[in-house]
């Protein structure tokens, strides 16, 4: 439990002159739950943040459920350094092992399921998604970009940072038998196809992902949202470690990041809008998921502007009837997920849907609709089915809560420094 910083409660009040009663109460909760339930500080003063109801850390989630915090920053310095505490402790944790994408807060073994015989006992779950490491870079670099702030770019986040450009590299070439999954008695999205290996591909410049940011397999193992977003954060790093005097760092960063871009363009897109996933080969999944990294948040993830073309050709796809994963229901419509029952539309895909709009119509259509489907809860699920929002998976989500809590700052002129 932590107290909530002077700077975020200030940021609250002035949300509440803005704001509806609805609105302002459950911003509100989202960060008391955060601050209360979701973090603890440690005793290395790093912070600790479960994803809510499961007790452990996820490296993407923590980023995106801090992000919105950035909105109260260049103030009294105080939310600087609580986000940064949560950098550090991400820091650490990829330093014990770069391919795991949740953590406990001590090491105490507990896991999802063990699924390596040398599973480190810090390492509550161990499937390789580059989205991950991407956030990592994400949330450490827009800190530094936003504030100025860089008491948490110390020597632990610079061993880091080479660990997992070390790692961007090796899984740029990826061989299949560096990293096998395989889940016993598991739905088919619980673990890699092939043996464990994951589908076939051909190296093309793009990273190898084994899972996507739904902590589901990849059908095919070039996850376009991901790569959008690493190639991104690489070009931050590249700034950030020549600000730092750290040029060998920063040249191959940029080099990455130019190789990543390259082949996006040549193999990211079907047509005229960009595929979820692709193999090298030919193959593309044309689809996208309400998990972030995401098709429709690559504006969110500093990829594209709102405006650019070719998103939008994406995004009108995306948010209609011809898209596979679009649900419509008698309460809301959606994006669905294979992670969650078929007629459920996740809520943090129609907060990115806010986040990634100029019409501010549509923001506060969205807004109210939040609010609309929590079924007297207040908290933004996981899922909730589109006929009944009564019927929901996950009753606390802290980064569901958290993305709808920045798309209230936006609504009302507030966000600035998150977006």
């Amino acid at each position: 439990m932590l107290p909530v910083p002077a700077d975020v409660s200030k940021l609250l009040e002035k949300l509440k002159l803005e704001a509806s009663e609805q609105t302002f109460t459950m911003a509100t909760l989202a960060i008391t739950s955060l601050f209360e339930k979701a973090m603890t500080r440690l005793e290395d003063g790093t912070i600790f943040v479960s994803t809510g109801d499961i007790p452990a850390m996820w490296i993407r989630d923590s980023t995106w459920q801090l992000r919105p915090l950035l909105a109260a920053c260049n103030q009294s310095g105080e939310t600087e350094e609580v986000i940064a505490a949560v950098s550090k402790r991400q820091a650490k944790y990829l330093l014990i092992d770069p391919y795991a994408n949740a953590f406990n807060i001590e090491a105490n073994g507990f896991c999802w399921h063990k699924d390596f015989e040398d599973q480190d006992p810090w390492v509550f779950e161990r499937k390789f998604e580059i989205d991950s490491i991407a956030a990592f870079f994400d949330l450490a670099l827009r800190l530094y970009r936003n504030t100025n702030y860089k008491n948490h770019l110390d020597e632990t986040f610079w061993l880091a940072a080479e660990k997992c450009v070390s790692l961007i590299q090796r899984e740029m070439n990826h061989d299949t038998d560096s990293y096998i999954f395989v889940r016993e008695n598991a739905p088919t999205h619980d673990y890699l196809s092939h043996e464990g290996k994951g589908a076939p591909f051909k190296n093309v410049g793009l990273v190898w992902s084994g899972f996507r940011p739904s902590d589901d397999a990849c059908v095919l193992p070039f996850h376009i949202p991901a790569n959008a977003h690493l190639l991104t954060v690489l070009a931050w790093l590249s700034d950030a470690a020549a600000d730092f005097g750290r040029k060998e760092l920063s040249e191959l960063s940029t080099k990455l990041a130019l190789e990543i871009s390259d082949a996006i363009r040549n193999y990211g897109y079907i047509g005229d809008r960009m595929a979820y996933e692709v193999d090298g080969l030919g193959k593309a999944v044309d689809l996208d998921d309400p998990n972030v990294p995401s098709l429709l948040a690559l504006p969110y993830l500093g990829w594209c502007s709102t405006g650019n073309p070719r998103y939008q050709n994406t995004r009108e796809h995306i948010l209609s009837t011809e898209h596979t994963m679009f649900v419509r229901g008698l309460a809301v419509e959606g994006i669905s997920s294979s992670h969650t029952p078929g007629r459920n539309i996740w809520p943090l895909a129609l907060a990115i849907q806010g986040l990634t709009t100029a019409d501010k119509n549509e923001q506060t259509y969205l807004l109210e609709k939040l609010e609309a489907i929590t079924a007297g809860t207040n908290h933004n699920h996981e899922s909730v089915n589109v006929d009944d929002p009564s019927q929901y998976t996950r009753a606390w989500f802290s980064w569901a809560d958290m993305t709808y809590f920045h798309l209230a700052l936006k609504v009302h002129g507030l966000s600035d420094l998150a977006d």
